[in-house]
């Protein structure tokens, strides 16, 4: 689902590049509305083809899943996760920082976007989706604690930052299935947040 934040500024595409994007992001958007309207499992790949006017063969050129349709930045979103650690304000503990991006990216605001928070449900109530989306997420793991190792000065292969990484990672999946889910992944971060700076008074 495309977010409203921009990223850095990048070099101007050319046509041929504007002609992939804007084929792709027709894709994407046909198949988030049609899922909207009548669920993920009741529409088929040629009906969200048709939709965008392409073919099915163009249609897995951009996307190689049925699942990847409804997530078409993973790219972007890794980049949003780490700037996350990296672009924290002053003082700002690691943990709070993924506890932020976790609240702002993983969870539908209450009272928030309608169109985000119909997105939000959509993944929620789709076991593939729920499944597909954790999965992504976990790729980034590696990544993510690299950064972490960064910017704590903590050696790369320390265990600690893999494990705050996958634990940043794993609670909004987690919390999903409480009742509030904000206060349940806030509770999630409130106890990683405790173990790092315990690491951190330890050093």
């Amino acid at each position: 689902m495309t977010d409203t934040d921009t990223g850095p500024a990048t070099a101007p595409m050319g046509r041929r590049e504007r002609k992939k994007a804007a084929t792709r992001q027709a894709i994407a958007d046909a198949a988030l509305l049609l899922f909207l309207e009548r669920g993920y499992d009741d529409v088929g790949i040629r009906e969200i083809a048709d939709a965008a006017d392409v073919s099915t063969t163009t249609l897995f050129k951009h996307f190689p899943a049925k699942e990847a349709l409804v997530f078409d930045e993973d790219a972007d979103q890794e980049a949003r996760l780490l700037a996350a650690v990296r672009e924290r304000v002053k003082d700002q503990s690691i943990p709070a920082a993924l506890r932020e991006h976790a609240l702002r990216y993983r969870l539908a605001p209450a009272g928030g976007d309608a169109r985000f928070t119909a997105f939000v449900d959509l993944v929620n109530n789709t076991p593939a989706l729920r499944d597909y989306l954790q999965g992504m997420w976990l790729r980034h793991t590696a990544a993510l604690a690299q950064v972490i190792a960064e910017e704590s000065g903590l050696p790369e292969a320390d265990p600690a930052c893999a494990a705050l990484a996958h634990f940043a990672l794993e609670a909004p999946r987690a919390a999903r299935s409480h009742d509030d889910p904000r206060q349940a992944v806030t509770r999630a971060f409130d106890l990683l947040e405790s173990g790092w700076h315990t690491l951190a008074c330890d050093r």
